[in-house]
């Protein structure tokens, strides 16, 4: 009576071998194409600025702030500017695309949750939202119209007579 031969894993597998080149290929093209995947959610992370432009009136002499200060106004943490003008946000409409790009990017919130953070705040008697606009050239109106006005709109829209402020 004949032994049964013992079962022997496929070649790439035994341990005698080392790596087999099956696996350093496959590994490297895993590799690859998982840095790639990263390389463009970080590349979608930081172009934000590509679908809105923060806009404040050309009395503003605020020409760069940081995120978290825009973040700040939008939610009336923060009341004024360095050079002391009360700070007027303006909000474009639920629906835009716009604000969901903004919401997301600087105030590090949903629409919805910001939505919610106004209705507790009016809730409470603390203060109200910024008023909701429905177009780029409303907001530009409304930030053109108070020295303090800050705003956001489409890479598209026309700028006249107003500025363009940098956020770090």
């Amino acid at each position: 009576m004949s032994q049964p031969t013992p079962h022997l894993p496929p070649p790439h597998a035994r341990a005698s071998r080392g790596i087999c080149r099956r696996c350093v290929v496959w590994g490297a093209i895993g590799g690859t194409l998982a840095l790639g995947l990263f390389d463009a959610a970080a590349r979608a992370q930081s172009s934000p600025a590509r679908e809105f432009v923060v806009i404040v009136n050309r009395q503003n002499t605020a020409t760069s702030v940081s995120r978290e200060f825009v973040a700040d106004a939008f939610l009336k943490k923060a009341s004024h500017w360095d050079d002391g003008q009360p700070i007027k946000p303006v909000d474009q409409s639920a629906a835009s695309p716009v604000r969901r790009a903004f919401s997301t990017s600087v105030v590090k919130r949903t629409v919805g949750a910001v939505r919610s953070y106004w209705q507790q705040r009016i809730f409470s008697g603390r203060d109200l939202p910024p008023p909701e606009l429905d177009s780029d050239d409303a907001v530009i109106h409304y930030v053109a119209k108070y020295p303090g006005g800050v705003g956001y709109v489409s890479p598209s829209a026309k700028l006249d007579d107003i500025a363009v402020l940098a956020i770090r």
